[in-house]
């Protein structure tokens, strides 16, 4: 049995948290619905708790199938609001399901809280790395995971006061960078009885498009070859980094001969271990991603093709451990369109005269990417994937969503010009501008699932485009094959 994390509160200053005085209250700008309008009310009244909860896991900072802290404190959160917890579903310690309520419909939420590695660094606006530190939250999966709980515990308040039939669950998801973790959760059927899928992301603006991703595939390649004494005795050798870099060399090549629109990424994980011996051992990390995924299947076996090639022409030997593996998102116009329509009731950020500071210093880090700061307090026009609503990025929300309806958004949790996977937008994740994001986000999902349980009818519409999107032969197979979770893929 895991040991629970119990976690003390941070509270944040709300002169820090609060709305800027020239914004009314998201509950006053907006909404007329009762409903709405307590829910838009209470979220406001526990944005100090929620920071404080975002902060922790900010702190943690834990990379991937390793978030012990992160997840118990969710767990426990949800526990304590009547929530059945689940914990260690799909093989995995760290994911979990919390489920309140019975009967139609049932809603999920999905929540994230793992880091990356190599991006820690204080919340300030300029770097400052945090020695000793491995990850950081570089893709501001503390708020996701901190808002998407926020959500669920709204619904199951309105669930239990009002005395409507349905079922709320909130799925705790880690690894989704790069650990595929909600397909192993989908290949386990854990999704079977839910009518729709809400997420969210952190990022530089507000939106709620009916967009897609891209598909991706993973592996790490490992080359074996024979050491010896480079100057001594280097015929005696077989070099495996030699496998690794011809490889490289030859997928670098193929670049000029596959679909343009193709990423390919890789980083030589392991080299030797010093120049006068002739490595017996290396390993090279390689990532494949489309829009299309029939193609990254074609142009990753190419790329296996490239690894058997080198090491044949090397004298070494490789093999490849596939990590991770994701669907592109199959969007939902019925859905996205409502939770457009209650971003806009909420709207976007603020900022205060401290974070405009904050932001200003970030902004000029970005050189000739610069937006204007001010970006982050609006909601950007409604777009469909055929007028490109297509992320440059994958993530394992996507076998999801070809399991059962899903939609989601992302909201201003970074100053306006940040890219992912950055130190300016570890640092916006760890303070009240990523704080106030993570707020709009929370209460989007819980004013769009709220609309789905007083209108079924918006289900039903959902569903049927779902349906015929999918196709009558659809079968899902997943990209990652029938492996277990890759639980040491940080390590």
């Amino acid at each position: 049995m895991r040991t629970h994390f119990f976690a003390i509160i941070l509270l944040i200053p709300l002169l820090t948290l609060g709305q800027s005085k020239t914004k009314k209250t998201a509950a006053a700008a907006g909404a007329t619905d009762p409903d709405k309008k307590m829910i838009l009310a209470d979220l406001d009244k526990r944005l100090p708790d929620l920071a404080g909860i975002s902060k922790q896991i900010w702190n943690f900072a834990e990379l991937g199938y390793q978030e012990e802290k992160s997840s118990a404190l969710l767990e426990e959160q949800l526990r304590q609001e009547g929530f059945d917890v689940k914990t260690g579903v799909a093989g995995i310690p760290t994911a979990f399901v919390a489920t309140f309520g019975s009967g139609k419909p049932v809603i999920g939420i999905l929540g994230e809280y793992d880091a990356l590695p190599g991006l820690a660094t204080e919340a300030k606006p300029e770097f400052t790395p945090i020695a000793g530190q491995k990850g950081g939250h570089g893709c501001g999966h503390n708020l996701f995971g901190t808002a998407s709980m926020a959500a669920a515990i709204e619904i199951k308040n309105w669930l239990k006061s009002s005395g409507h039939s349905g079922t709320i669950k909130m799925y705790g998801c880690p690894a989704e960078e790069g650990g595929s973790a909600k397909v192993y959760m989908v290949r386990e059927g854990l999704f079977n009885d839910v009518d729709v899928a809400l997420h969210w992301h952190p990022g530089a603006q507000n939106a709620a498009d009916a967009g897609t991703s891209l598909a991706n595939k993973n592996a790490k390649f490992r080359f074996k070859g024979i050491a010896a004494h480079a100057a001594a005795s280097p015929e005696r050798g077989r070099s495996a980094l030699d496998g690794v870099e011809a490889m490289d060399f030859m997928v670098n090549m193929m670049r000029e001969h596959i679909p343009s629109d193709t990423r390919i990424h890789y980083v030589i994980t392991k080299g030797g271990e010093a120049p006068n011996v002739v490595p017996a051992n290396a390993e090279v990390y390689y990532y494949v991603r489309n829009k299309n995924r029939d193609i990254v299947k074609s142009v990753w076996k190419r790329i296996e093709d490239a690894a058997q090639g080198a090491a044949q022409g090397t004298g070494t030997q490789v093999a490849w451990e596939v990590l991770g593996g994701v669907y592109d998102l199959l969007p939902n116009v019925t859905l996205a369109e409502v939770m457009h329509q209650n971003l806009k009731t909420v709207g976007g950020v603020n900022y205060t005269p401290e974070e405009t500071a904050f932001a200003q210093k970030i902004s000029e880090t970005f050189g000739d990417q610069k937006v204007p700061i001010t970006n982050a307090a609006e909601v950007k026009d409604f777009r469909d994937a055929s007028e490109g609503a297509i992320s440059g990025g994958s993530t394992d929300v996507g076998d999801v969503s070809w399991a059962v309806p899903t939609v989601g958004l992302s909201t201003a949790t970074w100053v306006p010009g940040s890219s992912a996977h950055s130190w300016q937008s570890t640092a916006a994740s760890g303070m009240s501008i990523g704080q106030k994001g993570m707020l709009v986000a929370a209460k989007t999902l819980a004013l769009t699932a709220l609309d789905l349980y007083r209108n079924p009818a918006l289900i039903e519409k959902a569903t049927a485009e779902w349906k015929q999107k999918r196709g009558g032969d659809f079968k899902y197979e997943a990209l990652l094959g029938d492996r277990k979770p890759a639980l040491d893929y940080r390590k």
